[in-house]
């Protein structure tokens, strides 16, 4: 005879508290990737791929970069449309916190005192990488909908049928040359990301995915990247 499931107020709570861990890892995972991009942009060392395009803009347009980041990204959601790409909560809440936030945390940078040493600032590079990863793995790993950029990457993979790896890396030489030409900083900010970032999510993100059953996830991006 088999053994009997769990009981209905068991199931019910496990639901409740898996539900209450993927909303925190997604709201705590988005407020410190707006924090890990304004310690980046701060330095002046150069930025995140898609930030230089956005830092561009900024600049050509006169907007802050939280407003920039913004409209970007209901622009790459566009985009989603003929990929048949679907946005999840996570999407939508990818685009408004970061959006929203990367400003407030950018006047709290600036309070710091002026001309700080370069040792200074590559510190402060490497521990917005490192806090960019941690971001990336608790956004990823709530499975709530990958972000507008992973989206429209693994959308163009889906329709292609293009590896994902060529794909991505065609994308953001795309971004950061364009966002140059804008006046977005490329720097040693800029390599370093694109060489740790990888490997660092491919460590944290298995250590940090909510477990659901796979009728409640929702599609992760197919590699683990930016997690935008």
């Amino acid at each position: 005879m088999a053994a009997p499931g769990p009981a209905p107020a068991v199931r019910t709570t496990t639901r409740s508290a898996r539900a209450r861990r993927r909303a925190a890892q997604l709201v705590g995972g988005l407020v410190l990737y707006a924090a890990s991009i304004a310690l980046l942009v701060h330095t002046g060392l150069g930025n995140m791929p898609w930030d230089v395009l956005s830092q561009g803009v900024a600049r050509q347009v006169g907007w802050s970069l939280g407003t920039v980041t913004i409209v970007l990204s209901v622009l790459i959601l566009l985009a989603w449309w003929p990929l048949r790409q679907r946005p999840g909560i996570g999407t939508v809440a990818n685009v408004v916190l970061i959006g929203v936030l990367i400003d407030p945390f950018l006047a709290l940078l600036d309070r710091l005192p002026e001309g700080l040493p370069l040792a200074a600032r590559v510190g402060m590079v490497l521990a917005g990488i490192a806090l960019n990863g941690v971001a990336s793995a608790l956004y990823i790993g709530a499975r709530l909908g990958p972000g507008p950029r992973d989206g429209l990457m693994t959308g163009l993979v889906a329709r292609t049928g293009w590896p994902v790896g060529p794909v991505r890396i065609a994308i953001e030489v795309i971004v950061v040359a364009v966002g140059w030409l804008l006046g977005g900083t490329l720097g040693f900010a800029t390599l370093a990301y694109a060489l740790g970032i990888g490997p660092l999510i491919h460590w944290l993100l298995p250590r940090l995915t909510v477990p659901v059953p796979p009728a409640v996830a929702v599609a992760e991006p197919v590699e683990p990247g930016e997690g935008r």
